[in-house]
């Protein structure tokens, strides 16, 4: 059928039935659908959406559309285990969430994703450590799990190679927030990866995707029943998005906070909660401890004893980056030329956070991409970023403004201090873990 067709159909708000959703994802793997009318029949999805039993189809569709991953061959002594996020802004959970699991007996082939729209994204983050392989090839990825047990990688072109073009798509056309094109995005990689278990994190708030806790719902509920449905067990936890998570946001800037915190530095309580719980969800998945408890105390014991730092060292070695990475960071990250505080302009209480449009301005730093081809500037994004609830006086720093000129910091400066709001009442976060799907 014409790809004409197909797209009038959904544009009409009519289902597709599973032939015709395997023509449009063969379309989308052998380039017989054009740019155009990829991005065509994305926003008719975005518009009227997808059934469950459609939404299912495009998934299992996505995942066919090239190789699988079957790690029964590489003998690997522990479960296969995953963690993915529908994405935020100084979101880095997976960056230490899979030298943790891995630490504890689990092995983590952790397929993740470029930023989409205002989110940041866990290969960009990568990207700052030089030499860094994102898209190594089968042999090197099994070497990095046998010798790390984790291994953060993008997916190869033979990788769901239909949702790796749609999702480049996505970013740029405005239908990122989709939750059929979110779920079978996600899952269709997740599929192929011949995992064991998975646990999403799902955000809701004004830095999320899903803006309203009833809107999450539906996306985690979605995630966790069409993944259980293809054999794949998965929990989800919503997650509070209403401000920056951890104290940066900006790819090389978040590295080296997550690896201050591997190497036994204090971390920000809200980013520390998320990850613990998400890590331990994983190790109770893949029946690596018996109870919470128990998964939680083997998360702390091992960034505690410095086994996770390890994991995460020997994980960047192997898959091409510096052998000496943790200890030295400041060598081998990138800073940006300029760093400007955003300051305070009066005393009082951070009540609000625009979360969002503080993504939005780390992408106009140059650290996201408003166009598919853009190179993207690891060094800039924001640092030491206040959080609700707290107190500031004037004058305060309310985040410092990496950038790569003068004129940049200045501007972002200036607009950084309209997007965090100063009350005179003292207030509190809503908690980072907000509600458990699944399981």
């Amino acid at each position: 059928m014409l790809a004409t067709e197909l797209i009038r159909i959904k544009r009409d708000g009519r289902a597709l039935s599973p032939a015709q959703i395997d023509t449009f994802v063969r379309g989308l793997a052998d380039s017989s659908w054009s740019d155009a009318q990829a991005a065509s029949m994305a926003m008719a999805i975005f518009v009227n959406g997808m059934s469950d039993t459609e939404t299912a189809g495009l998934t299992r569709a996505m995942s066919r559309s090239g190789e699988w991953l079957d790690w029964s061959v590489a003998d690997l002594p522990g479960p296969i285990l995953d963690k993915h996020s529908t994405g935020g802004v100084g979101d880095k959970v997976s960056l230490m969430l899979a030298p943790i699991v891995s630490a504890c007996g689990g092995y983590v082939p952790m397929i993740s994703g470029r930023g989409l729209g205002h989110t940041g994204g866990t290969l960009d983050k990568l990207g700052s450590i030089p030499g860094y392989q994102l898209t190594p090839d089968l042999d090197r990825l099994t070497h990095a799990l046998r010798v790390s047990g984790c291994a953060i990688v993008g997916a190869s072109g033979a990788l769901a190679p239909a949702d790796r073009r749609l999702y480049a798509i996505r970013d740029v056309t405005a239908t990122v927030e989709s939750i059929p094109l979110i779920t079978a995005s996600i899952l269709s990689k997740k599929l192929a990866a011949g995992l064991d278990g998975l646990v999403m994190d799902v955000k809701t708030g004004n830095g999320a995707f899903a803006a309203d806790l009833p809107a999450a719902r539906q996306l985690a509920t979605s995630l966790v029943d069409v993944a259980d449905e293809a054999g794949l067990t998965t929990r989800a936890w919503i997650t509070d998005m209403n401000q920056v998570l951890g104290r940066t946001c900006g790819n090389a800037l978040e590295v080296r906070e997550c690896v201050d915190i591997l190497t036994g530095a204090p971390g920000d309580t809200r980013l520390l909660e998320a990850t613990r719980m998400l890590s331990a969800e994983l190790l109770l998945i893949g029946r690596l401890d018996p109870t919470l408890d128990a998964a939680l105390a083997h998360v702390d014991a091992v960034l505690r004893d410095g086994r996770a730092a390890e994991a995460w060292a020997r994980m960047v070695h192997a898959l091409g980056g510096p052998s000496d990475l943790v200890e030295r960071l400041s060598i081998h990250l990138p800073d940006a030329p300029v760093r400007r505080p955003a300051l305070a302009s009066r005393a009082g209480w951070i009540t609000r956070i625009a979360t969002r449009d503080i993504g939005l301005l780390v992408v106009e730093l140059g650290g996201g991409r408003r166009h598919v081809a853009d190179a993207i500037d690891v060094r800039v994004g924001l640092s030491e970023v206040v959080a609700i609830g707290q107190r500031v006086e004037m004058g305060d720093t309310l985040a410092i403004v990496h950038a790569a000129d003068d004129a940049a910091a200045a501007a972002a400066s200036e607009r950084l201090a309209g997007l965090i709001e100063i009350g005179d009442a003292a207030c509190s976060a809503a908690p980072v873990l907000i509600e458990r799907i699944g399981g």
